[in-house]
Order: structure tokens, then C-alpha cells, then sequence
């Protein structure tokens, strides 16, 4: 918040070098915390929900903490020209820095390496996004030179009327909602998050038509590798993904892999990298690696029950008309329930084709 709080002072400040910038900046802006409570509501996907309260919690807290900071200020020596700092005007400047601010190389470290700092790039922030940019941001690292030239450089030839086009960063939807305040269609980097829980997992592998599997309950050399992959043990990490860079993530990959298996001797054979690995095709077998994308399959179904509205609701939703900020959550729940089901198309496909290899060396 130290480069929005900056922003509101130059805001409040009488004849601000800034201030043709600073005006020319949205009076709102589209991010979820600024949604109605009814269209925070209507995104329906916990972890982003979880986010908007978070930042909502911050913003609060930050107010209070803003107004003790200047309860004793004289007028002479208010920062912000007597004006009124709440958590609207804060949000507004989050929002404003979070959708527009680039991370640039600052101070060179010790190691050689450039601190990190969040700039505002008037002009420069007007720039769009895209995974297939036509320009890219060039800044100038040359130490003796004290001040810093960025500038955007054309990646391909650039004709009049098109629009410049940056690539943000290999972000995923909930970041784009939450920081710029809208979606990407066919995102490659959007995912679904779930927690590892060894109930949900079970029921899940049960409605897969595994007859008694041990996610809650894992043997001791299973619950070793399980804390090898930080999915048990002291502070485990049991966030994990499906889709992003990968169609499951590593980590809960062998997870199954692992838990769904009953030969230790077979598991011992291969090393974390192989188990995570969806390319190395049934290293614990087929009926191992068939029995896992069922499982996975079937969280899938699981989590699109969770969404209250079905797709196709949704869509008709949209074709009957309604607010920005509505619009915009329904997109955004959308993109989530396709990701759920192109891992599932994609899981299904891999399960056809184990088991006909599978049929096929029976026969043969």
C-alpha cells in the first residue's frame, strides 16, 4: 500500500505534477471488492471468495490503522491536505496500483541481482493485455545513468489503430478478477483449487468404484512419501490444482498414484519426479493409473456440484441482460466449470486409451 498511499497523496495535493495522470484515472474500478454483495455471491468459487474477504478484512484494518497514524496531525502536516483517507479512497488507490502498477528493477542487491519495485507508467499503463503480445516494456539498467527510461517496444509490425498489447504475466483468472478486474477467455495458466483431504479423496475414490481406499487412513511407508510431498506431516501445503500448467498437479498426481497402490516394493522403484509425472505413462501400472484419473474425475464432479448454478443456467443468465459487475461474475464462474470439465474430457480420454492398451495386451 505504500505506492497507493503515495497516489493519494499526490491526489490531494494542490497543483500535483501528477494530477493530469491522477484524473485521468478510473473514478471505479471493476475488481471484486467493489462488487454489491450479491455479485461477490454469484463468483461461487471459494478460494477467490476467500480473497475478496481478505482484501476487504485488509482495507478495514488499514483504515484504522491510517487514522490513528494521523489523529495528531496538525493541518499544516496532514500528509494528505486534510482530506479524509477511508477505506473507500483506500480501495480505490489498491485497486488503482494493483491494476496498473508494473514491477520494474530497482536498486542493484548485493548478489548482483535488481530489487523489485512497483511503479505507475503514465501512458504506458493504457496498454492491454495478451498471451500473444505486440509490444513488451524495455527499461534501462545502466547504473551510471540515475534516472530510468522505460519504454514499449513493438514485438511485430504494429498498424495504425491497433491496440498496443502487453502480457500481464502467466496469470490465472482469479488473479486477473481480483487485480485488473476482468477474465481471459481460454486461459492457458487458469486452474481449479482444491484442498488434499483424505474423507474427500476416499469419497471420491469410492465413486470411482475403488472398493476401500486409505487417503484418510494411508499405511506408514504411503504417509512417508505423502509427507515427502508436503501433503501430510508438520505444516503441509494441501493446496493443490487441477489444469495450469498441468492437467493435475505433480504433487497430488503421485499422491494417488501412491495411496491407490498396494506393492511398496513397486512404488520404491521410482523416484517423486517420476510419480508426479503425468507424461510417464502408468509407471505403477495401467489399473493403478486408471483407478487415479477416476479419482480425479470424480472431484471433478464433485466440485462442479458444489457451483449452486449449472452451466447452462449461467449462460442463459447472461443472455437475458444484466449488470457490468454481474456479468462479469458470471464469466468468471463460467471459465471455472469449463476448466473443471476439460479436465475431465481430457482424464476421460486418457482412460479410453489405458484401457484399450490394457484390453489389447489381454487378448494379445
Amino acid at each position: 500500500m505504500k505506492l497507493g498511499l503515495k497516489l493519494l497523496q499526490e491526489r490531494a495535493r494542490v497543483g500535483s505534477f501528477w494530477w493530469p495522470y491522477i484524473g485521468n484515472l478510473p473514478e471505479a474500478f471493476s475488481v471484486p471488492i467493489f462488487f454489491p454483495g450479491e455479485d461477490i455471491k454469484n463468483l461461487q468459487y471459494a478460494p477467490v471468495l476467500y480473497q475478496v474477504n481478505k482484501r476487504c478484512r485488509f482495507l478495514l484494518e488499514f483504515e484504522q490503522e491510517v487514522r490513528r497514524a494521523l489523529d495528531n496531525n496538525k493541518p499544516s502536516d496532514h500528509p494528505f491536505g486534510v482530506q479524509a483517507v477511508g477505506v473507500s479512497a483506500l480501495g480505490w488507490a489498491m485497486s488503482a496500483v494493483s491494476s496498473r502498477a508494473f514491477r520494474l528493477y530497482g536498486k542493484k542487491l548485493a548478489d548482483g541481482n535488481y530489487d523489485d519495485v512497483p511503479m505507475m507508467l503514465p501512458l504506458i499503463d493504457m496498454c492491454n493485455h495478451s498471451f500473444k503480445p505486440n509490444a513488451r516494456i524495455l527499461q534501462d539498467q545502466d547504473d551510471r545513468n540515475k534516472k530510468m527510461l522505460v519504454k514499449v517496444v513493438a514485438e511485430t509490425e504494429i498498424k495504425q489503430n491497433d491496440c498496443l498489447e502487453l502480457n500481464y504475466g502467466g496469470l490465472s483468472n482469479d488473479l486477473f478478477l481480483l487485480d485488473y478486474g476482468f477474465v481471459v477467455p481460454s486461459n492457458p495458466y487458469d486452474c481449479i483449487e482444491l484442498k488434499y483431504d483424505g474423507a474427500f479423496l476416499d469419497a471420491a475414490s469410492m465413486a470411482a468404484g475403488e472398493s476401500s481406499p486409505s487417503f484418510s487412513a494411508p499405511a506408514p511407508w504411503q504417509k512417508e512419501i505423502l509427507c515427502q510431498l508436503k501433503l501430510d506431516g508438520e505444516a503441509p501445503l494441501l493446496k493443490v490444482c487441477l489444469r495450469g500448467s498441468e492437467v493435475v498437479e505433480g504433487r497430488l498426481l503421485a499422491a494417488l498414484r501412491v495411496v491407490l497402490a498396494s506393492d511398496v516394493e513397486t512404488v520404491q522403484k521410482h523416484d517423486l519426479n517420476t510419480l508426479k509425472s503425468i507424461s510417464v505413462e502408468a509407471p505403477l501400472g495401467i489399473a493403478n493409473e486408471v483407478a487415479a484419473f477416476r479419482t480425479v474425475i470424480a472431484l471433478c464432479v464433485i466440485a462442479l456440484g458444489h457451483f449452486p448454478t449449472k452451466l447452462m443456467e449461467d449462460e442463459s443468465i447472461l443472455q437475458k441482460g444484466v449488470s457490468d459487475y454481474t456479468e462479469l461474475a458470471i464469466q468468471f464462474r463460467i471459465m471455472k466449470k469449463s476448466v473443471i470439465i476439460d479436465v475431465m474430457r481430457d482424464l476421460t480420454r486418457r482412460v479410453k486409451l489405458l484401457s484399450s492398451k490394457e484390453t489389447a495386451t489381454a487378448q494379445g
